[in-house]
């Protein structure tokens, strides 16, 4: 743990978390967090000049694009009945888009027809609801939760959604001490190769791998979701980017079935 400390600390010197500037309201927010997982694109591409993207970045700047040409396209009142066709043509790019977009289309609707139901269509009707906290009875995340796109046990998409928020403005977090880090491949994987969690079945690793990262947290005094950027971003396509004293490890396999990283 000292030796994962110390280079934590020093990668967290020069680290930028991202802002999220380019998310223009807690409903666009909403809708992509909720399909955002693997998103099956092969290429990298330019999007209203900007990129190139790839992967679930991509899939952001893509349906991002697609609302700033439709306004009320990320809404719920427009996804409550949404094909999956609609949404292979809202993700296409270079002739592919993403995988399984039926699948993706339910979540949205289910999403839809919750926050009508209940928050009057509206995200932000949704955070206040949750007067700031993230867990507890009636915290965010547990009111996220009761969506199928949300109910991920360890919350890795409904934790984005409140980052975001925090990030922008949108969210004051009354209990910060409740943030985690969300064990997905990419952190499991470090955890792994620096020694930090010893490897076994997914949930095993998962839950060590969450543990490790809240103490790794506490010991840096990096705040966890500025941890989870930092190890997610530099950590992607460095899995020895805090060491590798764990060995040439990778993470446990992913359900194929699963909606949630």
């Amino acid at each position: 743990m000292d030796r994962v400390a110390a280079r934590v600390s020093e990668l967290a010197a020069s680290y930028e978390p991202p802002g999220f500037a380019h998310i223009p309201d807690p409903q666009a927010a909403i809708f992509l967090c909720a399909v955002d997982h693997r998103t099956g694109y092969r290429g990298r591409y330019l999007v209203g000049g900007r990129g190139p993207y790839e992967g679930s970045a991509l899939m952001w700047a893509v349906g991002l694009r697609a609302a700033e040409r439709e306004h009320d396209l990320l809404r719920a009142g427009r996804l409550s009945a949404v094909t999956g066709a609609e949404v292979a043509e809202l993700f296409r790019i270079g002739g592919e888009t993403v995988v399984d977009p039926d699948r993706r289309a339910a979540l949205w609707r289910d999403l839809a027809e919750g926050l009508e139901r209940d928050y009057e269509g509206s995200a932000t009707a949704l955070l206040a609801a949750g007067e700031g906290r993230l867990a507890g009875v009636g915290g965010l995340v547990p009111r996220l939760a009761a969506f199928e796109a949300y109910a991920d046990p360890l919350g890795k998409k409904a934790f984005l959604f409140a980052k975001i928020c925090e990030r922008r403005g949108w969210l004051f977090v009354a209990d910060p001490e409740h943030w985690e880090l969300c064990a997905d491949n990419v952190l499991m994987r470090l955890a792994l190769r620096s020694g930090l969690v010893e490897p076994g079945p997914l949930e095993t690793v998962r839950g060590a791998t969450r543990t490790a990262f809240k103490r790794l947290a506490e010991e840096t005094g990096v705040t966890p979701p500025v941890l989870d950027d930092l190890l997610w971003e530099l950590g992607r396509d460095h899995p020895d980017l805090l060491g590798r004293e764990g060995g040439d490890l990778l993470e446990p396999d992913r359900d194929p079935e699963s909606a949630w990283y």
